[in-house]
């Protein structure tokens, strides 16, 4: 892949902030922990959220999932128009590398759900 192929997958990412409830209708969800994972020489940018659902007409429950934004390439390299750090990011898009890092993520954080940005 050339230079321009991989700048033009590139993007910014926005970092929520931790412990910040985000409310849905039949639950809520937040982010507690982010990281890094070493993969092939490359760091992968994730973040680990939780999820309740206690609003649910057909019962409770919850789950913890991670979002993966991709690649991280400038970490928090500037401060967004909500005064969030922004970090720029390559998208994970080969299928083979999602299947090595989810098994590599899941390891490390057995019984969740892993999902990987566009």
């Amino acid at each position: 892949m050339t230079t321009e192929q991989v700048q033009d997958r590139e993007e910014d990412h926005v970092h929520l902030e931790l412990d910040q409830v985000f409310e849905f209708i039949s639950g809520s969800y937040s982010l507690v922990e982010e990281g890094r994972l070493p993969y092939k020489g490359r760091e992968v940018l994730y973040a680990v959220g939780v999820a309740s659902l206690d609003r649910s007409c057909c019962g409770s429950g919850g789950c913890r999932f991670l979002r993966v934004p991709g690649y991280l390439l400038r970490w928090q390299y500037r401060t967004g128009e909500a005064g969030r750090p922004v970090s720029r990011v390559e998208p994970i898009l080969d299928e083979s590398e999602r299947t090595e890092i989810r098994r590599l993520l899941e390891r490390a954080f057995p019984h969740s759900q892993v999902n990987f940005l566009p």
